[in-house]
């Protein structure tokens, strides 16, 4: 089954890869494994990357965070990966206080505070699910997409799913969870009831086999895993 991939890549990173050693994921290997699994009549045909880029006032290593994720993009691009970039907006506003878990927080109590938005990542993710579906109608039977697999927890993404189900009845849907083993994370119960199958974790071992050699030759200069990774 022809299958094509979309990967919200902030999901991917804060879900599964971010304090682990795997940061040098090679994701069209690890897709095109997990796909396998779920059905071996499965083939990868295409893998979307979603994501914003780094701002380094904000990231933990500054300018290095940010000179790792265009790396990791142009190690991506080279192995076929398309990418999209949205954008993150910072803006100042108000948040109630934490005082602990066990305190409800109060629109009486609020305390200022920087707002760090990723903008049009969910959208482009959305538009260009539902814009291959159609492309799809256009092609011969042989050579149509016949599954999309989409790679996030973020239930933002349940009206897309909901859409292309009832408007395509033929293509197949499944969902990835970016949830590592171990970790226990709540299932996002809206995206299920749209899904042919659901992966709920992705294993260590997983991701340990499908990792990027440390230097990805590219058109350019050579993509090297970052130290710190």
């Amino acid at each position: 089954m022809r299958t094509a991939c979309f990967v919200d890549g902030y999901n991917l990173f804060y879900g599964l890869l971010a304090g682990t050693p795997y940061k040098w994921l090679d994701l069209p290997s690890l897709l095109a494994h997990i796909i396998r699994v779920e059905d071996p009549a499965n083939t990868l045909h295409g893998v979307s990357f979603f994501t914003s880029g780094v701002k380094p006032a904000l990231a933990t290593r500054g300018i290095a965070s940010q000179h790792a994720q265009d790396t990791y993009i142009r190690a991506l691009k080279a192995k076929g990966v398309e990418v999209l970039l949205g954008f993150h907006q910072i803006e100042s506003g108000k948040a109630p206080r934490f005082i602990d878990k066990n305190t409800p927080p109060s629109r009486a109590d609020q305390v200022e505070i920087w707002k760090l938005e990723e903008k049009q990542t969910d959208v482009y993710i959305a538009i260009s699910m539902y814009r291959l579906a159609v492309r799809q109608m256009a092609l011969p039977l042989e050579e149509r997409i016949e599954q999309i697999v989409l790679v996030s927890a973020d239930t933002d993404m349940t009206p897309a799913l909901r859409a292309i189900r009832e408007d395509f009845p033929d293509l197949r849907l499944g969902v990835i969870l970016p949830h590592r083993e171990g970790v226990k994370r709540t299932i996002p119960g809206s995206l299920k009831p749209y899904s042919h199958w659901m992966r709920h974790v992705v294993t260590d071992a997983e991701l340990a086999e499908h990792q990027f050699p440390p230097r990805i030759p590219t058109r350019k200069r050579p993509a090297d895993k970052p130290d710190y990774w």
